[in-house]
């Protein structure tokens, strides 16, 4: 039965997270990491990886990006495969994930749903039979207690599309600034901060009288949370270094 480590365990994720390994049953939460050590559940919370020196199989990040430094440090020290569900990083911190994912083995993804990482495969196919004559907005929304926007789905979405097109497009985050007509080669992105909405991604191919929408619409964290513990059991078995995403979960395939 793999051991796993929550990090960012008493946030909502983590305890969505928590809730979903204790659900399943063929996994154990040995620890938590987190700034707010108060215990919550039936195992040791620690505010510094580096105190906790128990035996695990697998960390689950659900934390915030100030928090990579340590956590990587502490994986890399123990060869811990490192499952990051967390957004928003900068690109000094994808780069300090890609240098240690040629130590150990470390899933990232954006989003842990197993219906996203599906529509990301559908948009990339739409845009390649549509790119050309259609225009690609997405918009997402979420709740009020999110701080990065856009959000890292809604970038894995316009990845996705422009993987499909042949030209590398513009992301375009906001048009306030801008006085101009829509450039043919842009991909727009717009954000909703509001109430409790747990993550709602929209990405529409506008053409010449007529419009394509792809939606895809979580009602609840627990979604996230089935993905994570896939994902960690996937991972805890893995021993060649590498980056992972859901597709390796979904097909077995590396990409």
């Amino acid at each position: 039965m793999p051991k796993l480590i929550i990090s960012g365990c008493n946030g909502r994720m983590g305890q969505a997270l928590t809730s979903a390994c204790r659900a399943d049953g063929t996994v154990t939460v040995v620890a938590g990491f987190d700034i707010n050590t108060v215990k919550l559940s039936d195992f040791p919370v620690y505010a510094d990886p580096m105190e906790f020196g128990g035996s695990a199989d697998v960390v689950v990040d659900f934390s915030h990006p100030g928090a990579l430094p340590s956590l990587l440090s502490y994986c890399l020290g123990r060869s811990l495969p490192l499952v990051i569900c967390t957004t928003g990083y900068s690109e000094d911190q994808l780069a300090m994930i890609e240098s240690a994912s040629k130590t150990i083995p470390i899933f990232r993804s954006a989003n842990m749903s197993i219906g996203i990482n599906l529509l990301m495969g559908l948009v990339k196919k739409a845009a390649e039979a549509l790119g050309e004559d259609f225009d690609i907005e997405i918009v997402e929304r979420h709740h009020n207690k999110k701080i990065d926007a856009p959000s890292g789905t809604a970038l894995m979405l316009a990845d996705a599309a422009a993987e499909g097109l042949a030209s590398s497009p513009e992301y375009v985050y906001e048009r306030k600034s801008v006085r101009n007509a829509r450039g043919k080669n842009e991909i727009g992105i717009s954000a909703v901060r509001g109430g409790t909405i747990p993550g709602e991604h929209e990405v529409i191919f506008a053409g010449n009288n007529e419009v394509i929408e792809f939606k895809h619409t979580i009602y609840s964290r627990e979604v996230l949370a089935s993905g994570a513990v896939r994902a960690a059991k996937y991972l805890a078995e893995q021993i060649e270094p590498g980056i992972y995403n859901m597709n390796d979960v979904l097909f077995g395939s590396r990409q």
